[in-house]
């Protein structure tokens, strides 16, 4: 058996290798698939995910609201597979994404949109999935096995993917990510700042991530992985969201992480960071140089997420091992979760 925590730090030091790997090796299947939904001409886009893969699926519901200016959800996928929703899809381009295609509600939940006329795509890491069979189109995210429960290289490699075929300003054209990678490198080589930052919630028993826009699906995804590695209770919330009432929670006793990375979104934090510090809570910044930094050296706004994420993912798995956790396995839960 490996060290506590080895297969998880292995797997988010292997990322930006991923990301050059999915760059290089996915374009041509990326830009064929952005064709193939540039001449279907969908009317919206629907995303359907679980757990991580349910954070990817929230950023590109962004970028298809933003960059594409077409409406986006993110569907109940029990509104077809328990409730027996038949709903008319036929100008809808359903997505599912999932690291293994293997959970039943998205493969039927895919089975059933095709069946209402809805193209589908899934967005995997796992080509032979059941997932794949179902859908008419698929984009592998290249990331290889991922043996840690909780997902950090699937993760960002499944948001890359998405930002593949949604991102950019052209319909046509797979926008440039070629320098994810070398910013990810960058991003993780400062591991001693996130290390340094988990010993402020060793002892915490509850926190808050907060942000808006493109970064809004980091800070879920940052709680998620707390929670399951450090069973620390830990609630995302959109920095809107927070000031509509659950900032009353906020005192000096809350640690609150937020990311403020540059651009449209972290400059809509501002006034809720102003409203967390006058409740007197410790704020610990994702994003600029003073909290835990981010490279973001020739990348475009709405890519921040990729590596956002990235010092989270490290500060997750520090503050784990300090709780006297293993995070590679965590309590009561599995690789690949079936629910129906």
């Amino acid at each position: 058996m490996s060290e506590p925590g080895a297969l998880m730090a292995a797997e988010i030091a292997e990322q930006p290798q991923i990301l050059e790997r999915l760059r290089v090796d996915g374009l041509a299947q990326a830009a064929e698939i952005r064709r193939a939904i540039h001449e279907f001409a969908p009317r919206m886009v629907i995303f359907a995910a679980r757990g991580t893969s349910d954070h990817a699926a929230l950023y590109a519901k962004y970028l298809v609201e933003v960059r594409r200016q077409l409406p986006a959800a993110l569907a109940s996928p029990s509104s077809l597979t328990v409730y027996h929703s038949r709903p008319d899809l036929r100008q809808a381009l359903f997505v599912a994404v999932s690291q293994s295609g293997g959970s039943p509600d998205l493969i039927e939940s895919v089975e059933v949109a095709r069946g209402c006329g809805a193209l589908t795509l899934a967005v995997t890491n796992a080509p032979e999935s059941a997932l794949v069979k179902a859908a008419e189109h698929h984009l592998d995210v290249r990331a290889g096995l991922e043996q840690a429960v909780a997902a950090t290289k699937t993760y960002t490699a499944e948001m890359m993917a998405l930002a593949m075929l949604f991102g950019g300003g052209d319909d046509a054209l797979v926008p440039d990510v070629s320098a994810l990678p070398e910013a990810a490198a960058r991003t993780l080589a400062m591991a001693d700042r996130p290390y340094a930052a988990a010993q402020r919630y060793r002892f915490a028993q509850r926190l808050v991530t907060t942000a808006r826009g493109y970064s809004y699906p980091t800070a879920r995804e940052a709680a998620l992985k707390v929670m399951e590695t450090s069973y620390l209770s830990a609630q995302a919330f959109s920095g809107a969201d927070l000031l509509h009432g659950p900032l009353a929670m906020v005192d000096g006793q809350l640690p609150v992480i937020a990311v403020v990375s540059p651009g449209a979104g972290g400059d809509a934090m501002v006034p809720v960071l102003e409203r967390i510090e006058e409740a007197g809570a410790d704020v610990l910044r994702v994003g600029p140089a003073d909290g835990l930094p981010v490279v973001t050296d020739g990348v475009a706004e709405e890519l921040f997420p990729v590596l956002e994420i990235l010092p989270l993912q490290q500060l997750a798995w520090r503050l784990s091992l300090d709780r006297r956790q293993d995070p590679d396995r965590p309590r009561g839960l599995l690789k690949v979760t079936q629910t129906r």
